[in-house]
């Protein structure tokens, strides 16, 4: 195992190797329902895959398709700020990862299934919520079966039996789903077409039959289930986190939005741009708390980098939050200064290596395109209106920052704050 942690070393890795790297190192927990086989994530670069990639690229995150399904994220954020103007009448504090997770959620199965998989006000997305959490708590487990293949007959932790348990739950609600939009594209004649992900796939495993089927789609479903979620949410709540703590800030912040949106409560995606603050925020958020902390590599021959050589079939780790805090790097690398964005050309788009949230090159995340757009509308809504205090007179400097590492990298003790009506 060869752990990388210098932009410099990172960006000869990818930029100079990225051909040779073929596969990532497949985890036992992964194999549940033979899931390695079909994911987009853990593929190898075949055809199979190529053509997952382009699926998402044209069909799920392209511009336009994302263009034509803002007004969906735009009612999403409109009942999130309606949700926390409740709390602001009661002076109640707001849980803010619950909050963003619910809106994320169903942003997502909207744009996915044309139906709410969260409400705020019941237990329908906290159940979902703890799928998901279980099985990023699980695969973040280290599992004897990935280090001595011979155990992965027993599974001895269990950990492939547990993944398999939660990977159920998930691929039986999309069956259900599945089946019921089925019924109805055959049965009824004057059928209304949704403007979804599943209207997309049912039509290619028609189309497509010899190369597309039915598991082929839950499988991709599944992937971008387990991705979208906690990695946006725990990025909201840092950002928040992070203001609550630098008051000045998010001083900053408000002011730049109301300088562009006036009086106008509700803050469009075209208004993000004009935004370069609120940018730099998240950016700065992603510096510090990259949503997955550590990626891995595995390269199927031998491959020198900065002299060394590393033989084939070791694992290579970037070390995403040991770059993010590079003093070498970044001056007064533990402060959060999103100020250091503001005259400088780094972006989140995997061409600067001192910044890789959602990694680089040809396995760059495919849903980077729509995590952009929820993170900067949620927080630049939140910002917007609502002014904020800590609860129970808490200091911004006592604030609890601890990190829970895992497959992302979570605050500790969720964040909860008083929303008040901001004065436009």
């Amino acid at each position: 195992m060869v752990v990388v942690s210098s932009p410099k070393v990172a960006k000869e890795l990818f930029q100079k190797y990225d051909h040779v790297y073929t596969s990532k190192l497949v985890p036992d927990s992964a194999r549940a329902f033979d899931h390695h086989k079909f994911s987009v994530i853990w593929l190898p670069a075949n055809s199979k895959w190529r053509n997952l990639r382009k699926l998402c690229k044209e069909q799920l995150f392209s511009s336009e398709r994302l263009n034509a399904s803002q007004g969906l994220r735009q009612e999403k954020v409109q009942q999130l700020c309606n949700y926390v103007h409740g709390f602001c009448i009661n002076g109640e504090a707001v849980d803010i990862r619950e909050a963003a997770f619910t809106t994320i959620v169903n942003v997502v199965s909207n744009t996915f299934f044309s139906a709410d998989f969260g409400h705020y006000e019941s237990n329908s997305s906290q159940e979902l919520k703890e799928i998901i959490s279980a099985v990023l708590g699980i695969i973040a487990k280290p599992n004897l079966s990935d280090y001595f293949l011979v155990l992965r007959a027993i599974d001895p932790q269990g950990i492939r039996r547990q993944i398999k348990f939660y990977f159920r739950k998930l691929l039986q609600i999309f069956d259900e789903i599945i089946s019921q939009r089925l019924k109805e594209r055959e049965k009824s004649l004057a059928y209304c077409r949704r403007n979804d992900l599943l209207e997309v796939l049912l039509d290619l495993t028609q189309l497509r039959k010899t190369e597309w089927s039915i598991e082929d789609a839950k499988h991709l479903l599944l992937d971008l289930f387990i991705a979208a979620f906690d990695t946006t949410t725990s990025t909201v709540e840092w950002a928040m986190a992070e203001l609550l703590r630098n008051p000045e800030k998010m001083e900053k912040a408000k002011t730049e939005i109301r300088e562009v949106i006036g009086h106008r409560k509700l803050i469009q995606e075209s208004d993000i741009s004009a935004l370069p603050y609120l940018l730099a925020i998240v950016k700065e958020t992603f510096r510090l708390y990259p949503p997955v902390s550590i990626m891995s590599r595995h390269y199927e021959a031998d491959i020198e980098i900065d002299q060394y050589i590393v033989p084939k079939n070791a694992v290579v780790l970037v070390n995403l939050w040991a770059i993010g805090r590079d003093s070498s790097v970044w001056s007064n690398p533990d402060s959060f200064v999103p100020e250091r964005f503001l005259d400088s050309e780094i972006d989140v788009k995997g061409h600067h290596f001192e910044l890789l949230p959602f990694s680089t090159g040809r396995r760059i995340c495919v849903g980077m395109p729509l995590a952009e757009r929820m993170l900067h509308l949620i927080l630049a809504s939140l910002i917007h209106n609502f002014d904020w205090k800590l609860e129970d007179g808490m200091k911004p400097e006592e604030m609890d920052m601890r990190e829970k590492l895992g497959i992302t990298m979570q605050k500790a003790v969720h964040l909860k704050a008083i929303p008040i009506k901001a004065t436009m």
